[in-house]
């Protein structure tokens, strides 16, 4: 799974969730034929990218190649079950990207559009903001 090697601040705040605009970067496919566009505001966590990581991976095979667009660097922190109040923030739980709408979240390339559109809709099952499948202008 993927997580930062190092952090600067170790626990983060909670951000509102409302929707903050659509995305400004990473909205073009810039490697690939093809990529996976998100469609609404959601979190992504590392577990999500890796699910469809390998979705990707199994239908690429030796053919093609995949490109990961995002990275988990946001913390979510848990405190533990039946705890009483007060005692502090919880300890960093996950990882989470923060993905807004038209950023291009994977890409692939090398294999024949059937496939890869295929891929990418598998893969967008996996994650949990809506997607769409965009080629290459």
């Amino acid at each position: 799974m993927l997580l930062p090697k190092k952090v600067k601040h170790r626990k983060w705040h909670k951000l509102r969730r409302r929707g903050q605009g659509v995305a400004t970067r990473f909205t073009s496919v810039a490697f690939g034929d093809f990529g996976l566009s998100a469609q609404s505001h959601g979190w992504v966590t590392s577990r999500q990218i890796e699910a469809a990581r390998r979705v990707l991976t199994r239908y690429v095979r030796r053919g093609g190649k995949v490109w990961i667009r995002i990275f988990p660097d946001r913390p979510i922190t848990k405190k533990g079950n039946e705890l009483p109040m007060g005692g502090g923030k919880g300890a960093p739980e996950q990882y989470v990207c923060t993905i807004k709408p038209g950023s291009i979240m994977f890409e692939i390339g090398g294999i024949s559009p059937k496939n890869a559109t295929e891929a990418l809709k598998l893969a967008g099952h996996k994650l949990s903001v809506k997607s769409k499948v965009v080629d290459k202008k």
